[in-house]
């Protein structure tokens, strides 16, 4: 029985072309689903698309491009949100879910450079840029001979710093390249031997209020459609070891699963943000316990003094503060 969507639906989105492309995808996937209801889209300007000056880790984290999305629900001038899920906060606000997962992208990073074809034939002090501790510790392990300089803004703002000649080369998300059409710009897929995804890196999710609509209307109902089960299970396991070790823009910390045929494959890592030191681990079970394999891993990653690594990143951060 296809569930009743209200009459009306406005979707919240932050105003970057991706993050508006997330937010059309969506829209569209509804309006074909319910063809009665109006799908609008309300377009905002968060705090982390404003403060392009100095890293996430140090202005307060994911939940800055989320904040004022959540405010817009809680006002009542909007349904649900669309957001990337990588930077969705591990913890939801009071009053607040993800109601939907969809089917991920291209869950891996993308080595993008004008002049090299791959972090192996960039020379001694070569530039490359990224916003993300994570891909910033992978790199510095393996190619400790690189410069590794901050990269803040939209999809489009870092790749004109690219072009104008700020970096030698960026790292980015392959998602976001190629849900904007723009795979050619990819000279190089890092596989995730090489660099770990981030937990949620490549799935979209949808984001509304908790509990019963004046209208009557059920909105997880409305969305479930577009959940995608797998995608699901795999970032629930992920942002499960994120969640327990405090993840946040400060932790170099990774986490990707995947999902074949009721069976999960869940990696993860923890390292200083110089790639000195790290913890990795791997588990596998049934798909349908996403948590508990969230659970194991991270005692295996304790088990390598964790801890301790991610003590040495949380004091690094005071310092730089």
């Amino acid at each position: 029985m296809t569930p009743q969507a209200p009459a009306k639906l406005i979707i919240a989105s932050r105003e970057s072309r991706l993050a508006m492309w997330q937010a059309e995808h969506v829209r569209d996937r509804l309006a074909a689903l319910y063809p009665e209801c109006s799908v609008e889209i309300l377009g905002m300007t968060t705090r982390g698309d404003q403060i392009l000056d100095r890293t996430l880790s140090k202005v307060g984290g994911k939940g800055l491009f989320v904040k004022e999305l959540e405010v817009a629900m809680a006002e009542g001038r909007a349904d649900l949100a669309v957001h990337s899920l990588k930077d969705v906060p591990m913890e939801l606000p009071e009053g607040f879910e993800l109601a939907a997962v969809l089917e991920r992208e291209d869950p891996r990073d993308a080595f993008v450079s004008n002049d090299y074809a791959s972090l192996d034939e960039l020379p001694p002090g070569a530039v490359v840029g990224t916003s993300s501790l994570r891909r910033q510790s992978l790199i510095a392990a393996r190619y400790p001979h690189l410069v590794i300089q901050p990269l803040r803004g939209n999809l489009d703002t870092r790749l004109a710093k690219l072009d104008r000649g700020d970096y030698a080369a960026i790292i980015l998300a392959a998602a976001g390249l190629k849900r904007l059409g723009l795979p050619q710009r990819i000279k190089a897929l890092l596989e995730p031997e090489l660099s770990l995804p981030a937990a949620g890196q490549g799935a979209m999710a949808i984001e509304i209020l908790s509990g019963a609509r004046s209208d009557g209307v059920d909105l997880r109902a409305v969305l479930a459609p577009l959940n995608h089960v797998e995608t699901a299970q795999a970032v629930l396991a992920e942002r499960k070891v994120s969640r327990i070790f405090g993840g946040s823009c400060q932790i170099p910390l990774a986490a990707y699963a995947t999902v074949q045929d009721g069976q999960m494959r869940l990696r993860a890592m923890v390292a200083t943000p110089d790639g000195k030191r790290s913890a990795h681990a791997e588990v596998a079970g049934a798909a349908g316990q996403p948590e508990y394999l969230g659970e194991q891993v991270s005692e295996l990653l304790a088990q390598q003094d964790a801890s301790a690594i991610l003590a040495a990143c949380r004091l690094d951060a005071a310092e730089d503060a």
